[in-house]
């Protein structure tokens, strides 16, 4: 057994009862660490669903921090030129009545601020995602561990009574998933064969992960469409930057003229920036939630196709159970090839890519490493933010 701390139910508790969606991100990071060390250690370095969660959590932590997209966004919206465009147009319209001149006005039309609520949008949808699967998922591997990861010898009937704990039927309201899984990693306790044992892990890691990925689905769904930047808030904070001293005046001429079917100038140059920012945002939010980036400096872009190979443990798939379920979600079950999902909303293109990722890279031992330093963890367990990257 592994000398980490093991997570118990309380701990898990406590932390997805934190209010603080940064620091509850970074203490479920924290966790999920713990928890993969307590599997390795008892079934050999090996990576669990605990492991992948690790990276996916402190990924997820960019996008609830919002620390990344607001430097991204702020340089995309001045480096694509449909866009500066678009503020240009809107600086030409304001410019005949505007408090603002010149350069400023197109600086005020490209403000990150203006964008604020969708990012938060983003923010929020992933922090409650984030939480939702670790009160659920990480509470049971706690409870499991509780139940059954001193056990020496088989007790197939502790892990029935443990697996009745779940609620039967499918995801995203049934835990039948979740009861297989954890069977077949209470199996792979006991099995000595190398290549049974690889089958066993890697089918309850694919069982807990399509549990998962069903359950996220709204909130995945949800942060990609924060990009639709609200029409009202966008222009509502946008003519107050224009228009400091009189912008409830020229609102209320844009809202006037709209109703009269004469849209305003000004009006029709922000409908076209926004519609280019909007196109803006979702791509941005798509590409820093469609990359995980491993501590052996893998970073994958969840569009692109797996390179890694199979481990040779797991390049011959003879476990029936987990060749079903390849035949079910998996369309190239021998191959990484075509892995890559276009669109991450797609649970079907979702699954077909973390099914392979977790094939490829379960034996791979440097996503054991801790997520953040041993001084950045003291802080992080006394509810503090750390210095330094996270």
């Amino acid at each position: 057994m592994t000398d980490d701390p093991i997570p118990t139910l309380a701990e898990v508790d406590r932390i997805s009862a934190l209010e603080d969606p940064v620091i509850r991100n970074l203490q479920i990071t924290q966790c999920y660490h713990e928890l993969s060390a307590v599997m390795a250690g008892r079934i050999e370095p090996c990576n669990t669903w605990c492991t992948f969660a690790t990276w996916a959590s402190k990924q997820a932590g960019q996008t609830i921090r919002k620390e990344d997209l607001e430097r991204l966004l702020e340089s995309r919206l001045k480096e694509t030129q449909t866009t500066v465009r678009a503020a240009e147009r809107v600086a030409v319209a304001a410019q005949a009545t505007g408090e603002v001149q010149g350069e400023e006005l197109k600086a005020l039309a490209l403000d990150v601020r203006n964008f604020s609520s969708a990012l938060e949008r983003a923010s929020d949808a992933v922090g409650r995602g984030n939480k939702k699967v670790f009160e659920e998922i990480g509470r049971e591997f706690a409870r499991f561990f509780f139940t059954c990861i001193q056990d020496e010898t088989p007790d197939f009937e502790k892990i029935n009574r443990f697996c009745e704990g779940l609620r039967p039927g499918n995801p995203p309201d049934g835990q039948q998933y979740l009861r297989q899984a954890f069977t077949h990693y209470y199996r792979s306790f006991f099995e000595n064969d190398a290549r049974a044992r690889a089958a066993l892990i890697f089918l309850a890691n694919i069982e807990i992960g399509f549990h998962e990925q069903t359950r996220l689905q709204p909130e995945i769904a949800e942060s990609l469409d924060a990009g639709l930047v609200s029409s009202v808030q966008f222009i509502r904070q946008l003519i107050t930057g224009i228009f400091p001293l009189t912008g409830w005046i020229t609102l209320a001429r844009i809202y006037l003229m709209r109703l009269l079917g004469r849209p305003t100038a000004l009006d029709l140059a922000i409908r076209i920036l926004l519609n280019d920012a909007r196109i803006l945002m979702r791509e941005m939010l798509t590409d820093a939630m469609m990359t995980i980036s491993f501590p052996n400096g893998v970073q994958l872009r969840l569009g692109d196709d797996l390179s890694a190979g199979f481990p040779d443990s797991l390049k011959q798939i003879t476990n029936p159970e987990l060749k079903d379920f390849l035949a079910k979600y998996d369309p190239t079950p021998d191959s990484p090839v075509d892995s890559g999902a276009l669109d991450w909303a797609d649970l079907q293109e979702r699954l077909h890519f973390i099914i392979d990722m977790f094939r490829c890279y379960q034996e791979d031992a440097s996503l054991l490493q801790p997520p953040f330093s041993p001084e950045q963890v003291e802080r992080i367990k006394a509810g503090e933010l750390p210095a330094g990257r996270l």
